[in-house]
């Protein structure tokens, strides 16, 4: 595999890797191994690759996976309190939460046929960003959290709750969500937020055993499918009040602050 060299855009801020091989794009969190997290510098390039992604037809598979010893543990919540402290309105961390919203609906709305490939542990919005893909397959050594309301938080990253209701069912991610319980591998294929589970070193054998039939189909067949899929999954969230997320988890965080000293008297 080869790095691409003009014909994708290199991401503005270097937060994520890009190979492409053929018709499959690889695209991979945290190059540099440091905070596996999903900052503002990971949003925009996701959010950059992805609307590209429109002119480039070729592409017919994007896997997403992550270089760092986990494949993510979720929002950076030291840029909320930043954006915050510099804006006490909310209005740059309403921003940054709407960027996020804007990531999962261009994932799950892309032509591309997406695959989650996860190992180590996956929290919190690296959960709600994986199950807005396609296909999902996990080392069997993966830890899943759902931790919001543990910390004090909504659970609105990314106008996730919908569509993970969706994927797994409203009874069981109620009780994950409130309990905030850890969970295996076994238990996300059981409720259907992995497809497939397999030790770690053969984790890419899973990952090759789906792209190859895929390259293989009718563009136009997987594109149409793909979107009467989303189409039907959507149909069970005619509710669906996502686009309020952001300032549900703005107004949630800037109350935990306390009552801005400029705008009291």
């Amino acid at each position: 595999m080869t790095e691409t060299t003009g014909t994708l855009p290199r991401p503005s801020r270097k937060a994520i890797g890009i190979e492409q091989d053929g018709p499959v794009l690889h695209v991979r969190l945290n190059p540099w191994e440091q905070d596996d997290v999903l900052g503002i510098a990971v949003l925009d390039d996701l959010l950059l690759l992805l609307d590209d992604l429109h002119e480039r037809p070729d592409i017919r598979i994007l896997t997403l996976s992550s270089l760092g010893t986990d494949f993510c543990l979720g929002a950076d919540r030291n840029e909320y309190q930043e954006a915050l402290a510099a804006d006490p309105t909310g209005v740059g961390l309403r921003r940054i939460a709407d960027k996020a919203h804007r990531l999962c609906q261009a994932l799950e709305n892309t032509h591309a046929v997406t695959i989650a490939r996860l190992h180590g542990r996956v929290v919190g919005a690296g959960l709600a960003l994986a199950s807005f893909c396609d296909l999902r397959a996990g080392a069997d050594t993966c830890r899943f959290r759902m931790p919001e309301v543990g910390i004090g938080l909504p659970p609105a990253w990314g106008g996730a709750m919908g569509r993970l209701v969706s994927e797994a069912g409203a009874a069981r991610i109620r009780e994950l969500m409130l309990t905030c319980d850890v969970f295996d591998a076994d238990t996300a294929h059981r409720l259907g937020l992995l497809h497939k589970t397999a030790p770690l070193d053969r984790l890419d054998e899973v990952i090759g055993a789906w792209t190859r039939p895929l390259v293989r189909r009718s563009p136009e067949a997987l594109v149409l499918t793909k979107r009467m899929l989303a189409g039907y999954a959507r149909a069970d969230r005619t509710a669906d009040v996502s686009l309020l997320d952001s300032h549900l988890l703005t107004a949630h965080i800037n109350q935990q602050r306390g009552p801005d000293p400029t705008t009291t008297r």
